[in-house]
């Protein structure tokens, strides 16, 4: 009878182990349903969310959603301006024993903040030469000049790219330090059409120049006579672009008189108009401030404001002077070889003597044309620097 009762007890204890196993086998099976049921509910609320309850005002803020026939507004803002400035003694000699204390960087009248790079950035240059008809007796003084530009010019870590241009534009050398096909560039550019692509080969300059890396110093020097024949492009929109990229022009002017004497006949000579019987292309309006212009003695803001809110691109007599206005740069000219030289001797003096000036416009709210202006405090120093930006206005 105890050995009965004996085995019924353990009978009914593993019966009891194995309910409570059961029991507990069950639980962990609901809790991991559970738990896949709430994982696979958050990726469905993920992956369609609904709509949250936004506050007015915030929903206000938010962008519209775009409509495919709405034309696209250019809105510039400005992050920051590089101010490359040359200072000069009386004798036209660089200075360059200045610091940031004798400085003063006026944004539209308003004192700026800003920085003084002292660090020499290394140079990436494009070298745009005009190579049409007109040229042609002249094309072999710039053949010679590669030399000077690798020694005197893109200095240790600069690089050099050259392009020449009639009707086309035509790159002799991409990028490259090397002295060999530097020189080899220049050499090989020969004469073509009679048309002169001036902004074309610009822009080409600007757009190689733009896709180099922020830390290089990027200069555009274009060796050419003072007008275009035949560009789609206009001078504004060369200034866009050069002004947006920060980069300064250097132009070489081609002498009129000098291809005058040497050049071969037109097909169809132009009429001899006197200086001041000058006339517009069809269709412009002669301005005050165009007016000033084409006699060589206004000031050159108003122009730079008439050429970005006018409608229809002005009428540039003179786009080259314009561009080296605009950017900082310096107009050179040349009846010789060795001015040719001694040109760009110069410009490779000055890039190598400058201060660049960065600043973060205080006035970004104000639209338009903004004026830079550089004072130093000794009376007895030049400043040239450019003559300022354009800006559509900081997005509210």
């Amino acid at each position: 009878m105890k050995k009965k009762l004996a085995g019924r007890a353990k009978h009914h204890k593993k019966e009891g182990k194995g309910m409570r196993r059961l029991a507990i086998s069950l639980s962990i099976a609901l809790f991991s349903i559970a738990g896949l049921l709430w994982a696979q509910s958050k990726k469905q609320a993920q992956a369609t969310p609904s709509t949250p309850s936004t506050p007015a005002a915030a929903q206000g803020s938010q962008p519209p959603a775009a409509d495919e026939d709405t034309v696209p507004q250019f809105v510039t803002s400005v992050k920051e301006v590089m101010v490359p400035v040359t200072v000069t003694d009386r004798d036209g000699n660089n200075v360059n024993f200045l610091t940031p204390l004798n400085f003063r960087l006026l944004d539209n009248r308003r004192p700026q903040e800003f920085t003084l790079d002292t660090a020499m950035h290394p140079i990436s240059l494009v070298v745009a030469v005009q190579a049409n008809a007109a040229v042609e007796k002249i094309l072999p003084q710039i053949n010679k000049i590669g030399s000077v530009f690798d020694d005197l010019v893109i200095g240790e870590h600069g690089e050099l790219a050259v392009l020449a241009f009639d009707h086309r534009i035509q790159t002799m050398t991409p990028f490259t330090s090397d002295a060999d096909q530097i020189h080899d560039a220049f050499k090989k550019i020969r004469p073509g059409s009679w048309a002169s692509h001036l902004n074309e080969a610009a822009m080409e300059g600007l757009n190689m120049l733009r896709r180099r890396p922020s830390d290089r110093r990027r200069i555009l020097v274009l060796i050419s006579e003072s007008r275009d024949v035949g560009s789609h492009y206009h001078v504004r929109d060369v200034l866009t672009e050069a002004e947006f990229a920060d980069i300064v022009i250097y132009p070489i002017d081609i002498s009129h008189l000098l291809t005058s004497l040497t050049a071969k006949p037109l097909p169809n000579p132009p009429n001899r108009i006197p200086p001041g019987g000058q006339t517009l292309p069809a269709g412009t309006i002669m301005t005050p401030t165009l007016d000033l212009q084409m006699n060589q003695n206004g000031n050159w803001v108003p122009l730079f404001k008439e050429m970005f809110v006018a409608v229809k691109a002005i009428f540039v007599p003179n786009p080259l002077e314009v561009y080296s206005q605009f950017t900082g740069g310096r107009e050179y000219s040349f009846m010789s070889q060795r001015a040719l030289e001694q040109a760009v001797s110069d410009i490779g003096s000055e890039l190598h003597s400058q201060y660049l000036l960065t600043y973060s416009p205080n006035n970004q709210e104000e639209a338009g044309f903004h004026e830079i202006e550089v004072q130093v405090d000794k009376p007895d120093l030049k400043v040239r620097t450019r003559n300022g930006y354009w800006l559509a206005g900081k997005p509210k």
